[in-house]
């Protein structure tokens, strides 16, 4: 198991629970193989430059442990869906 951080960006236009509900769908999908093992939501922030002609986004960190091929479907998930904006995710056992 590998620890890994993600970062993503919400639209900040999202109602409060679908929001909430995008969290949660996060969570899901990292506990079918992984643990989530902290979860830090930042809240909206200004952007560093425009997005789908949007200045500001909801930013949301979360730490956890999963196996190797893990990121790839969460990669692929995060993608298909409208509600991110951006994500990334990074492994925290490399050097």
């Amino acid at each position: 198991m590998n620890q890994y951080e993600l970062m993503f960006i919400l639209d900040p236009i999202l109602e409060d629970d679908k929001k909430e509900a995008a969290i949660e769908t996060v969570k899901e999908i990292i506990a079918a193989d992984g643990e989530v093992s902290d979860v830090n939501i930042w809240g909206v922030k200004k952007l560093a430059y425009p997005i789908r002609k949007k200045n500001e986004g909801y930013y949301v960190v979360m730490q956890f442990t999963a196996n190797p091929d893990l990121p790839k479907e969460l990669d692929r998930r995060l993608k298909i869906s409208d509600s991110f904006m951006r994500h990334l995710i990074v492994n925290k056992d490399e050097k």
